[in-house]
């Protein structure tokens, strides 16, 4: 007698009780519908965003911590650390140069400011001051100095990637000079303590609906559906170009891995829904950096390169930088030189890297971008006020797509890619547990695996 199937009902409800990626796509259509018709309710709804964040926060520094050490202490070679982090250095810049480029292009094809015909002396200043707090991007010696961590415990406390990073490198170099003999219970406890972390990132994942749905209703709620036709060029075009520099980073992946960036987003596409829900890149960092490893990626390739990343490699934000910068001068009448676009691409070069958690980071840039130039009313970046929280998924998916690219392009190049487990993850033949719970992970054959997220 054969088997009964499921019902449709049951099998939904299955999926829906099981499945990380359903659980956030139904949480994220439902914070839309609230953020609509009930957008005074929906204000209410920020801390459920905010207090997600928050407890990812609390474990990235220990986690980036640990991975980084055990990666060093295992891979036994601390020129090879070297070595990944100067060729990631190198991807970084040339990934995000590029991005600044084509965002450049895209603003004197498209045209996006346009026929706006703005007067600066009617737009709010303050108003960028209020969203950035009055703060100021740090200077290029200033960025350097402060990764130099001067507290052990403040680097974790402030969570300071680029400090903990630093600290990890350096107990993973004295891990190394004293060797396995002289500290035999230490490499054991550190990888304990991943374990741990990564089993607390599984009891915080199933909050994530609950985050995806406040921070979609608060969006909504606070910004409404108009914006999106008062900047819809602006809108499009940004994605349009987002949408190129990715198609750009698959055929980089392809030929530089063989590995196909198309099956590697599925494979992440909880954690991608994620992001864009909260709009937020750092509340999908553990689990990112868990499947990369999963992936084939090594430890200290994953524990170096991806956390780097989030301060070296905003591709998302350069491409919004620099098509923002045009799209403001035409909205004014201010027509760019080709020189002066050029000191665009140079000043976002520098300006781009100290960006990473600084409230308003984006407008300090362009702030920093127009008096630079001297030809832009450093008030019109007003401007983008109201589209700019719209931009966030678009920055959001840039970003984290450009890092993992960059996580397995430089393993690849440094041989830390275990390519043939890579090929196979992708391709489905061997799945995870559960996306978004706490356990052991198990291996299924393609052919039972059954679509659960």
């Amino acid at each position: 007698m054969p088997p009964s199937v499921p019902s449709l009902p049951r099998r939904g409800a299955r999926i829906l009780r099981t499945s990380l990626f359903a659980q956030v796509l139904c949480a994220l259509v439902l914070g839309i519908v609230v953020g609509k018709l009930w957008p005074g309710l929906a204000a209410d709804l920020q801390p459920l965003g905010d207090g997600f964040t928050r407890l990812i926060k609390t474990i990235i520094s220990p986690l980036v911590f640990c991975v980084v050490v055990v990666g060093i202490a295992k891979a036994g070679d601390l020129k090879a650390f070297g070595r990944i982090g100067l060729k990631a250095l190198i991807w970084f810049e040339v990934a995000s140069t590029l991005a600044l480029v084509i965002g450049l292009l895209a603003a004197n094809v498209g045209r996006p400011g346009s026929g706006m015909h703005v007067d600066p002396s009617t737009l709010d200043a303050s108003a960028v001051d209020a969203k950035t707090g009055g703060g100021q991007l740090p200077s290029t010696t200033e960025f350097v100095v402060n990764a130099i961590p001067t507290s052990f415990i403040g680097a974790f406390a402030e969570n300071e990637l680029l400090q903990v990073l630093i600290l990890a490198c350096l107990v993973g170099a004295a891990l190394l000079h004293l060797g396995h003999a002289k500290v035999p219970q230490m490499l054991p406890a550190l990888e304990q303590a991943q374990e741990i972390i990564f089993a607390v990132v599984g009891f915080i994942m199933r909050l994530a609906p609950i985050a995806v749905f406040g921070a979609m209703a608060v969006l909504i709620g606070q910004y409404g559906l108009g914006v999106i036709e008062t900047y819809a060029k602006l809108i499009v075009l940004c994605y349009v170009a987002a949408a190129f520099f990715i198609a750009l980073l698959a055929v980089a992946l392809r030929l530089v891995t063989g590995l196909s960036l198309w099956k590697f987003l599925r494979y992440i596409r909880a954690e991608m829904l994620l992001a864009l829900g909260t709009a937020s890149t750092e509340s999908v960092m553990p689990r990112v950096m868990q499947k990369l490893r999963r992936a084939g990626a090594r430890d200290d390739a994953v524990g170096l390169v991806l956390p780097t990343g989030y301060s070296f490699n905003l591709d998302g934000a350069s491409l919004y930088l620099s098509i923002g910068t045009l799209f403001i001068a035409q909205a004014v009448g201010v027509d760019l030189s080709p020189g002066q676009q050029i000191t665009v691409v140079l000043v976002l070069m520098l300006t781009s890297k100290g960006m990473a958690g600084i409230p308003g980071s984006a407008f300090l840039a362009l702030s920093a971008t127009a008096s630079s130039l001297g030809a832009i009313p450093a008030g019109a970046v007003a401007l983008l006020l109201g589209v700019d929280r719209i931009m966030d998924s678009m920055r959001v998916v840039t970003n984290l797509l450009g890092n993992c690219v960059a996580v397995f392009a430089v393993s690849r190049w440094e041989g830390a890619l275990d390519l043939e487990k890579a090929k196979r993850v992708l391709n489905g033949e061997t799945e995870e547990a559960e996306e978004g719970a706490p356990g052991v992970p198990v291996q299924r054959t393609k052919e039972t695996v059954t679509e659960a997220g």
